[in-house]
């Protein structure tokens, strides 16, 4: 018996099919994203070493290109493992553990994810305004723009963490209905 109700709690994200789409379609959408800003990355760094060896002519405002595509690449690309779990993380530990303690550590660790996405959104948006009217050298764009990864990052987080919070709390209400009923 228990190992069925463990069955049904492994796949929450198969819980409310058209929201868990539209998550999708974000998570690929910041994949895409990030992906196109490494192959930029890599082209700028590219032209860095053309420029500084062959034309002697060093571009120096690669490095803040650099510094900016980095800050973008990593905030989307940890959201988005965030989604698809597959940022670090102990499972192990849990795994040992009783049937009942997994589900409230799970919980636990849903909520300390939420709560950890909307502290960085929020924080990020501090920074990012606090930041925005300083202008990045040779870029000449916002300061601002360095922060507000954190913020859609952040925002991505809290997200999939309360949609996994209520994916799980609502399969629990419904394997506790059909124990109750059955």
């Amino acid at each position: 018996m228990a190992e069925a109700r463990e069955d049904s709690l492994t796949d929450t994200a198969s819980s409310w099919p058209a929201f868990r789409h539209i998550i999708e379609f974000v998570v690929s959408a910041c994949m895409l994203v990030a992906g196109t800003m490494l192959v930029i990355l890599i082209g700028t760094m590219g032209w860095l070493v053309f420029g500084r060896y062959v034309l002697n002519d060093t571009p120096t405002w690669v490095e803040q290109l650099s510094l900016v595509l980095v800050v973008w690449i990593t905030f989307l690309g940890g959201a988005a493992c965030v989604w698809r779990k597959s940022h670090l993380g102990v499972d192990f530990i849990r795994d040992a553990m009783s049937f009942n303690m997994q589900i409230v550590l799970r919980l636990i660790a849903s909520a300390l994810m939420a709560a950890f996405g909307v502290c960085m959104a929020w924080q990020g948006g501090l920074l990012a305004t606090g930041t925005w009217a300083r202008r990045i050298p040779m870029l000449e764009i916002s300061e601002g723009w360095r922060a507000v990864p954190m913020v859609v990052s952040g925002g991505l987080i809290a997200l999939f963490a309360l949609f996994e919070l209520a994916a799980l709390v609502n399969q629990l209400l419904a394997v506790r209905s059909r124990n109750i009923g059955g």
